[in-house]
């Protein structure tokens, strides 16, 4: 509650589920108090990147200095996801991770929903923390007012995450390949914009949601008599399993006739604006499909003794596995050593694994 109303003071809106922000105006229009930023050498670069929409590549040559960091949250996002995933049967690798925004997934699966989600999250991080670091001309330090519900003889200050800049920019910039589309009402082309719209904004609300208060003590021999507080992100590793249990409970949903998302079965409730929705099911992954973009599951490494998704049994989706000896070297027998290091010894290690057939 207290960095609700601390971001509700700090001049910026957005809308959220509870009502804390409410989008008051559009990032296209700053630029124009900034005649700089229509440098000519701008176009070529924009001209450049693969995958931008035409709205995104005009954003991209009012905002050139953000293009970096919007490679490197999503660069960060394919990361998690393959490490989300590492022992599923899809581990995230049909995500291309040569550009900026990868191949676009044909499906509308659960998977794709967690793509799109994550990305959006990356964008979010990454551009928040280049202001706070003073790397973007058009933000800096969070400007979000004091939470009222800290202490009084706490000091308010630092240079805070601007997560309030980095969420209106991902929204501005993230959505604009789906608001330029133009689709026939109840059609499966709306019904997977709505979709990927959904998607994007549970990214970013996951980001927002885990921000939090961070302080850091003052005083005589470290006795904390007084703090100094800022608003902070969390570690973006922390994002991903949110989104995880987003993407284990997503719900399944379809086009109405008025060009709506509705549940495909009424028995569950609507998802909220944090959640994750699909249009289509999703392939079972077991076997290399180019239409999907699966690579399926032969030669990847399973466990023998799990039952979970990576047990050999459903890795391997029944076609078996192959047993082998691998020899594994490791830092063993540590020692800590006055001042200041560790020395180790190299211990060796057969041990047996299993991959798919």
């Amino acid at each position: 509650a207290g960095l609700c109303r601390a971001l509700r003071g700090g001049g910026l809106s957005l809308q959220t589920p509870r009502g804390c922000f409410s989008h008051r105006r559009s990032l296209a229009m700053n630029p124009i108090q900034r005649p700089e930023m229509y440098i000519i050498g701008a176009q070529p670069v924009c001209s450049q990147l693969p995958g931008l929409s035409p709205g995104q590549r005009k954003l991209c040559q009012l905002y050139q200095e953000h293009m970096v960091f919007i490679g490197e949250g999503a660069r960060s996002a394919i990361k998690e996801c393959q490490y989300q995933f590492r022992q599923r049967r899809w581990n995230c690798s049909t995500v291309d991770n040569t550009s900026v925004f990868g191949r676009v997934m044909k499906i509308g699966s659960r998977e794709t929903a967690f793509t799109y989600a994550v990305s959006a999250a990356g964008v979010v991080n990454a551009i928040s923390r280049a202001c706070r670091e003073g790397e973007l001309s058009s933000c800096g330090c969070s400007r979000t007012a004091r939470p009222k519900d800290l202490p009084r003889d706490w000091l308010w200050g630092g240079c805070g995450d601007n997560v309030e800049y980095g969420y209106r920019f991902a929204k501005e910039f993230v959505d604009a390949k789906e608001r330029e589309k133009n689709y026939v009402r109840g059609s499966e082309e709306q019904a997977r914009m709505l979709m990927n719209l959904q998607n994007n904004e549970a990214g970013r609300r996951a980001v927002y949601k885990l921000a939090d208060v961070a302080c850091k003590c003052h005083g005589v021999s470290g006795s904390c008599s007084l703090k100094t507080c800022w608003l902070q992100l969390a570690d973006f590793r922390k994002v991903p399993p949110l989104l995880k249990e987003k993407y284990d409970s997503a719900a399944a949903m379809r086009i109405s006739r008025k060009g709506k998302l509705e549940l495909v079965n009424n028995r569950f409730n609507m998802p909220t604006q944090e959640d994750l929705v699909y249009v289509d099911p999703s392939p079972d992954y077991c076997l290399r499909n180019e239409t999907t973009g699966s690579l399926g599951t032969q030669g990847r490494l399973c466990n023998k003794t799990s039952e979970g998704m990576d047990g050999c049994e459903l890795m391997c989706c029944g076609r078996g596995y192959d047993q082998f000896k691998s020899v594994q070297v490791e830092r063993c027998h540590c020692k800590f050593h006055w001042c200041c290091y560790v020395k180790c010894k190299k211990c060796t290690e057969i041990v047996d694994q299993y991959v798919c057939k």
